[in-house]
């Protein structure tokens, strides 16, 4: 911790680190053609097709919002809708050509800014963070909106 620097509570902590993340994630999406909501979306789209209902509780978005944010990224070129080959009745969303080559170029961008952001911290120091921040999400049960880049498939 820096010299004179005031120590924090957890809550004060968590939310202003949201809001760091936050501001890093929406500016590299910004500097993509992205949304924050398009970037999240093609983050979790990575990792395979997914459904709307799937979509919505993976991203925490209504229908209808959801459906506008798919048919908006679908307009870009980034995303398709499929037929659900377990469901007839169902489509799933996945990744384009565009999408796929504009994803991995967003993906690996944000997690060097993000990165970055724990420049200020040794090694050990480091993996504490990302220890506890990782029991923190596991024990909250977080839905996969970004993995890490060996993480299996959820």
């Amino acid at each position: 911790m820096k010299a004179g620097a005031d120590r924090m509570g957890v809550v004060t902590a968590l939310v202003r680190s949201s809001f760091l993340v936050d501001a890093v994630y929406a500016a590299s999406a910004r500097e993509y053609g992205l949304t924050q909501q398009q970037g999240q979306l093609l983050c979790v789209l990575m990792a395979q097709p997914y459904g709307m209902s799937e979509l919505g509780a993976m991203l925490g978005l209504a229908k209808s919002s959801l459906t506008g944010l798919v048919d908006r990224t679908a307009r870009n070129g980034l995303v398709r809708r499929e037929p659900d080959p377990e469901d007839r009745r169902a489509a799933r969303v996945a990744l384009t050509a565009k999408g796929s080559a504009l994803v991995a170029d967003f993906y690996a961008e944000t997690c060097r800014r993000i990165e970055a952001l724990a420049n200020g911290l040794d090694e050990t120091e480091r993996q504490t963070l990302a220890d506890l921040l990782g029991r923190l999400v596991s024990d909250n049960e977080v839905p996969v909106v970004f993995m890490e880049k060996d993480e299996p498939s959820p």
